[in-house]
């Protein structure tokens, strides 16, 4: 779907933060230069910290984690079964 490049601020915060996967409390997934080109990065981290939400960036993308849960930064020898019990 596409958005009129006029929507406000909070308008664009309102519309990716209702989506069902932040309903949810699920994750989101948006492009760094959309947030900059609609609310700007510094206003839409503070969103963030607001919420209690993280976010981590790649390769130009902000991924959203849209929940209150610890985000740990994981690779195959971190979460290997051999290196973590239990699972």
């Amino acid at each position: 779907m596409s958005l009129p490049m006029e929507m406000s601020p909070q308008h664009w915060v309102t519309h990716v933060f209702s989506s069902k996967a932040a309903r949810e409390g699920g994750v989101v997934r948006r492009k760094i230069r959309d947030i900059e080109r609609y609310v700007g990065l510094d206003a839409f981290l503070l969103e963030l910290d607001r919420r209690g939400f993280s976010a981590v960036e790649n390769a130009g993308q902000l991924v959203i984690f849209c929940n209150q849960e610890p985000v740990r930064i994981a690779s195959g020898t971190i979460l290997s079964r051999k290196s973590v019990p239990n699972l």
